[in-house]
């Protein structure tokens, strides 16, 4: 992401320009040594011309009552498509809301005569990229506490361990993230028959060293559910020599007992301010994450 660069003293934003310094005349002037909010205020600990820069967007008139703030810089350009034929998605954040979006959308259309007696349950989780570890990451209780509360709340009797844990081990988790496309310029880097493409379908992705929940039994299943849903599925097995990218999958499957694929929407400059997704792909996801919805129950009873 940053090359050799330092991402402390290297990878810093410019966010705009003090040249009073060889420059009396500026209006940057009038903000040396000034402090707003007042002695003792969180805005008195902050660059003055970004204090009022952020209260002039949210129209604060006084600066003392900014308690405190987080801030994160992203693009805020809108998303667009392109290509010779508008095949591509050009869109900032793409990791990893075409999952989520997807996942969302498959939840909302799902057919509910089709469903039998499952509970159907999506879960977006914040942080992933840095570890999981916060409170509004997968690797909190969120999930688990919501399971046993479903569990709970249709239990016509005491709702135990035992219970909940049967439901562990009838449920079926979709990991879902974004993963790479075959980039052209880096060829070397995907096995051979293991470079997804875009527009063609959602990818499972299988790691050997276990950083990918994905296994046999959950492709075949997973295959199966595809096959029923005119779904069209590739596959992506990451090299023993790459260290792939990890997902909430290993931690979730691990901490409930749930058995567990991983699979991704493929694109292309993961990671980058703008990233690049198929054209068709967002549907492709909705229309496989449905398709689960709507024929896992069936499809589970065919295997057991």
């Amino acid at each position: 992401m940053f090359g050799q660069q330092n991402t402390e003293t290297q990878a810093v934003p410019i966010i705009g320009l003090d040249n009073s310094d060889i420059n009396a005349a500026t209006d940057d002037k009038k903000w040396e040594n000034m402090t707003l909010g007042g002695a003792g205020t969180f805005a008195a600990t902050q660059p003055p011309r970004l204090v009022r820069a952020i209260a002039g967007e949210l129209q604060i008139q006084d600066y003392s009552t900014i308690v405190n703030w987080e801030l994160e810089l992203y693009d805020i350009q809108p998303a667009q498509v392109g290509g010779l034929d508008k095949e591509f998605i050009f869109a900032g954040r793409i990791d990893d809301k075409l999952c989520s979006w997807s996942a969302m959308e498959a939840l909302m259309t799902s057919n509910e005569t089709k469903s039998g007696q499952c509970v159907k349950l999506v879960g977006v989780f914040d942080d992933e990229e840095i570890g999981s570890l916060l409170r509004q990451g997968a690797r909190g209780n969120f999930l688990p506490s919501t399971v046993e509360r479903i569990c709970e709340a249709f239990c016509q009797g005491p709702c135990g361990p035992n219970i909940i844990n049967q439901t562990y081990a009838n449920s079926f988790m979709i990991s879902a993230d974004v993963t790479h496309a075959v980039n052209p310029n880096f060829l070397g880097s995907y096995l051979e028959n293991h470079a997804p493409r875009l527009n063609v379908g959602v990818v499972v992705t299988a790691d050997s060293n276990g950083h990918m929940t994905t296994d046999s039994v959950s492709t075949a299943l997973l295959t199966r559910i595809a096959e029923k849903s005119d779904n069209q599925l590739q596959l992506f097995m990451i090299r023993n020599d790459i260290r792939s990218g990890g997902t909430v999958g290993p931690m979730l499957s691990s901490a409930m007992g749930v058995r567990a694929i991983d699979v991704g929407i493929p694109q292309l400059s993961m990671h980058s301010i703008r990233a690049t997704t198929g054209s068709l792909d967002p549907g492709l996801g909705v229309k496989m994450f449905t398709g689960f919805f709507d024929h896992f129950e069936e499809v589970d009873e065919e295997f057991t």
